[in-house]
């Protein structure tokens, strides 16, 4: 079984996050048992996905145009630039649904562990937007880690323009907390209890 076609596939869904071997295999009979219904459309939704997805050029979020959506919109207000380290903190920041600014994704934190560096992260990708808008505001929004703190006080001293106000969320998010594990009610405390770090 393990060898089979259907063994990989358990393999492949095991190693999705929070996803374990014993949940692999009750996803897996589910969707073998609605092979006409749930299975076919999922085939086809991933194709969909696969083909469609791009990362935007502007904040690197992923969306199935580029710029993405949030950035072409014309509802958002653009002087404002949420700086996140994943595409799993937009989404969750989104799904609160009260924020109304854009966003930047500087692909992870800064770690000595890992060997996270700041060319591994695309900083200078959000300073050339600064320089390029009319930017009011850098709010940070890192978990209160020490890697995420890091991260902040790095992206700060970065930010040489006196004109843009830089904030931080305020630390009901926990230390190693990410955004996509918290409740809606959460993430927008944090926002609105934001503090002025210049």
């Amino acid at each position: 079984m393990l060898d089979s076609e259907v063994g990989k596939l358990i393999e492949i869904i095991g190693r999705l996050p929070t996803l374990g071997e014993r949940s692999a295999h009750r996803i897996v009979v589910h969707l073998l048992k609605r092979k006409h219904t749930t299975m076919s459309s999922l085939i086809k939704v991933l194709q969909n996905v696969y083909d469609t997805s791009v990362k935007c050029e502007i904040c690197n979020n992923i969306d199935v145009s580029t710029p993405c959506t949030i950035c072409s919109s014309t509802k958002r207000d653009k002087s404002i630039i949420c700086v996140v380290s994943d595409i799993a903190d937009v989404w969750a920041i989104e799904r609160a649904g009260f924020y109304n600014g854009l966003y930047h994704v500087i692909g992870g934190k800064l770690s000595a562990v890992d060997g996270t560096g700041p060319k591994d992260l695309d900083i200078d990708g959000l300073l050339k937007r600064m320089e390029k808008n009319n930017v009011s505001e850098v709010i940070i929004a890192m978990s209160a880690d020490m890697d995420g703190k890091t991260t902040t006080f790095y992206i700060q001293s970065q930010i040489k323009c006196k004109d843009v106000k830089v904030s931080i969320i305020s630390h009901g998010i926990p230390s190693g907390g990410e955004f996509d594990y918290l409740d809606n009610s959460t993430i927008i405390s944090a926002f609105k209890g934001r503090q002025l770090l210049n």
